[in-house]
């Protein structure tokens, strides 16, 4: 049995992981996208401040349908 073969199995586990930790901590996680965005709009003077908005949103949408729901992340 390979290395690859090993993590095969261990995929499902972690997104089972990533999802509980979305259901419980959404609003955090949602509030740390955010605050990143506006770090990177801030450090490019405005620039890249819609494109920042945009791949939070991706990111968050993302992360909300992890379980399949849209419920998680606001």
């Amino acid at each position: 049995m390979g290395f690859l073969d090993k993590l095969k199995g261990k995929g499902d586990g972690l997104k089972e992981k990533a999802a509980d930790a979305v259901d419980k901590h959404g609003d955090k996680i949602s509030d740390g996208i955010d605050k990143a965005a506006d770090f990177v709009d801030k450090k490019s003077g405005g620039k890249l401040g819609d494109k920042a908005d945009a791949v939070a949103e991706k990111a968050k949408d993302a992360l909300d349908k992890l379980d399949g729901k849209d419920d998680d992340i606001k």
